[in-house]
């Protein structure tokens, strides 16, 4: 099956103007206008990259968890980037058809987690996330 990309368009609608029509949050979802230029547009192209006709992120468990980890990490946003970063996360699943199984709590402090993760620590922070992934992906219809 070959997996979907995310275009920016989504990643605007999702992260950002459904958002702020259906969720509340203690802090205002920042306007999409605010991110930081081609940041986001590298965080979601880097998981399709590939040298040498071959891909460098093969796989939904892959490219989920560099998508994710670049979110959270390379701060595409002035804030709200761990909550985007998730939204992002999620949708790219939808679009793939999974879901995360996995309690609230759990998944914020592993959001944390990924924050606070050492930046010379990125392999082994993505294998996790991939681990992590791997546990609670579930399909949908």
């Amino acid at each position: 099956m070959k997996l979907k990309k995310l275009s920016l368009e989504i990643v605007e609608y999702a992260a950002h103007r459904l958002a702020k029509e259906t969720m509340n949050w203690s802090e205002p979802i920042p306007d999409f206008s605010t991110r930081y230029t081609n940041t986001l547009e590298r965080c979601i192209d880097a998981p399709f990259q590939s040298f040498g006709g071959r891909q460098l992120y093969p796989g939904l468990l892959k490219k989920s968890a560099t998508l994710f980890y670049l979110m959270v990490k390379n701060h595409p946003f002035q804030n709200g980037n761990k909550r985007l970063a998730m939204t992002t996360l999620l949708v790219f699943l939808v679009q793939n058809k999974k879901w995360l199984r996995v309690d609230n709590q759990e998944l914020y402090n592993f959001v944390r987690w990924v924050a606070e993760s050492n930046a010379k620590l990125k392999d082994d922070t993505v294998r996790a996330i991939e681990t992590f992934l791997k546990n609670y992906l579930i399909d949908v219809e």
